[in-house]
């Protein structure tokens, strides 16, 4: 081989130079970083959309719950029974009627939860966040029986109905709305064995009955004024619940959605808050109540309102037909926003009260 094969061959063989492999590299990282922000921007759009749908599921599953009570917020299940609503349930010690018995606010609302007396004494998970609104709602299940006889339209005595079947429904200390065509009672079952009689007496249970007697007017003496229900008058359930935000030690928010329960398992009240959703901050409800005077043939009541107010320039909490809660709900994923926070979002939702809407 020649002197100048030699040259050339080692011309052909040597590697790149500093400056080349610089720009190599420097090329590789443009790529490489563009790459990588294609990848971050695509991961933070995941996260973002994860957390919308987070959010939106949460507000329609609380929408959902929360509309379902209202809507059927005194609801007794017979004819128009409007102002006869016997109630013998005995009043507490100030000589009010429990919020959980009281037909007359059977829709009540406050601005703030703290200052319900239905959340009065609940403590950790459950206690009521100050400045949130919150709920009071009455209605009415069936218990699948009806009445057959009771004081004197059958061989009973004062304090007992009979019904057609026996019913695992019904238990003692449960309080109860019996109503026909012509009006309704609101009592608490004294004794119930699972057989086909209803005791109601007086002078025991808690709160207990101030009377035996089912009629109106109202009169707390031993037996009262009777009321002779019909066959067939319905026996319902009376079902009270509080919606209101509540503290959570298992929300990443530390807040959540509850439904405060009154059950009689034990034979007197019970109060229990459950957490429905989780992560809702906060809530806001504002009213629409009838206002004016009917005119001829228009049911009392009726006259549609002028605009949404807030629980405390509510007048009329019978005439309350329609609520507007806004709920505040919280992406469940920490760092799902751009500045890596929790993603939150407000929903509005209008429901009417099926019985009150003119």
């Amino acid at each position: 081989m020649t002197r100048g094969q030699q040259r050339r061959n080692a011309r052909r063989t040597h590697g790149f130079t500093l400056i080349e492999l610089m720009v190599a590299m420097l090329l590789g990282l443009i790529v490489i970083g563009g790459v990588s922000s294609v990848f971050l921007a695509g991961q933070q759009t995941y996260r973002t959309n994860e957390a919308l749908g987070d959010v939106e599921d949460g507000s329609r599953t609380a929408f959902e719950l929360l509309s379902r009570d209202i809507r059927n917020a005194g609801l007794t299940g017979c004819d128009d029974t409007s102002g006869r609503i016997a109630n013998v349930i005995n009043p507490n010690s100030s000589g009010n009627t429990y919020w959980y018995a009281n037909w007359n606010y059977a829709l009540q609302g406050f601005d703030d939860a703290s200052t319900d007396p239905a959340l009065t004494g609940i403590t950790g998970d459950g206690t009521p966040v100050k400045g949130t609104s919150s709920i009071e709602l009455l209605s009415t299940a069936s218990s699948d029986v009806v009445v057959t006889w009771n004081t004197s339209n059958g061989s009973g005595s004062p304090g007992n109905f009979a019904i057609n079947a026996p019913s695992s429904l019904l238990a003692t200390g449960q309080i109860i709305m019996v109503c026909d065509f012509n009006q309704a009672t609101i009592l608490q079952i004294t004794s119930y064995s699972g057989n086909q009689r209803v005791i109601h007496n007086s002078g025991s249970g808690t709160p207990g009955n101030c009377t035996k007697g089912m009629g109106l007017p109202v009169v707390c003496s031993a037996n009262g004024n009777n009321h002779d229900y019909a066959n067939n008058g319905r026996v319902a359930i009376l079902t009270a619940v509080d919606w209101y935000i509540g503290t959570s030690s298992k929300a990443s928010s530390g807040k959540s959605l509850y439904r405060l329960t009154v059950s009689y398992s034990s034979g007197s009240p019970t109060f229990t808050p459950v957490e429905m959703v989780r992560n809702v901050t906060g809530m806001t409800i504002n009213y629409l109540q009838s206002s004016g005077t009917p005119s001829v043939g228009v049911m009392p009541g009726a006259l549609p309102g002028t605009g949404f107010v807030t629980a405390t320039n509510v007048t009329n909490w019978a005439n309350v037909y329609a609520a507007q809660a806004t709920l505040t709900v919280q992406s469940s994923f920490t760092r799902a926003s751009v500045n890596a926070t929790p993603l939150s979002r407000p929903f509005t939702s209008t429901t009417a009260v099926r019985n009150r809407t003119p």
